[in-house]
């Protein structure tokens, strides 16, 4: 009885202090923040749909960290101070793959910008109301040539995270609709009756290219209602 009391005791002792520890446990501090950029530029995405990978070489268990980008190309990930690999995640983003592994020194805080390469950018942007429409011109620069343009869409919602998985209504024309890119395209929607009774929405075009899964987006823009 002895033997098994001075045993149960000994579990305790050690659960205690195992649960000590744990709450013991400091969680990281430093902080990674940069951007996806395309000539210097954030590429826009849709939020946290397109990942970075991180990597921490030199410890037994090595996996990867993800790391959401937010719709404005920015991204931020707390984490311990140590060195770092980080690389775009492989066919995830709307660019080509890339393999190019970036080394980043974590010390407090660090900062990095994420150069990609897109396969479309949208530029000369313009969304505006007109009566019942909401309208949108903008061009349409190729940038990487290995794939297809898709299509193009205009999205609106009633909030700053407006996507192809977060609007309120679409409009959309495909890439056989758009024979010369030198030229400007225009994407017109027609307010619903569960859009048009708000004060205001948010629009933001977005650029499909072929057997690529994710969409690179201009910025939302906040449309009047009322």
């Amino acid at each position: 009885m002895k033997l098994k009391l001075l045993a149960y005791i000994t579990l305790g002792l050690v659960l205690t202090l195992a649960g000590c520890a744990k709450d013991n446990y400091e969680p990281p501090t430093s902080v990674l923040s940069g951007r996806v950029v395309y000539n210097d530029q954030p590429v826009g995405v849709r939020s946290n749909g397109v990942q970075l990978e991180l990597w921490q070489p030199g410890f037994q268990l090595y996996q990867k960290i993800p790391i959401y980008v937010a719709q404005d190309g920015t991204f931020s990930a707390s984490l311990f101070d140590g060195d770092y690999k980080l690389i775009p995640l492989r066919g995830n983003g709307p660019w080509a793959t890339k393999t190019d592994t970036i080394n980043v020194q974590v010390r407090g805080s660090a900062t990095v910008d994420v150069p990609v390469d897109p396969y479309f950018v949208i530029k000369n942007e313009k969304v505006q109301r007109n009566a019942n429409t909401i309208d949108a011109t903008f061009n349409l620069q190729q940038v990487n040539t290995s794939r297809k343009l898709e299509r193009v869409n205009l999205y609106i919602g009633t909030t700053t995270i407006v996507d192809a998985n977060n609007s309120g209504a679409n409009a959309q024309m495909l890439a056989s609709s758009i024979t010369n890119l030198s030229q400007p395209v225009t994407l017109s929607i027609n307010l619903p009756a569960s859009l048009s009774s708000k004060s205001y929405v948010y629009a933001r075009i977005g650029v499909k290219t072929e057997g690529v899964g994710e969409l690179v987006y201009s910025a939302p823009v906040k449309i009047q209602l009322k």
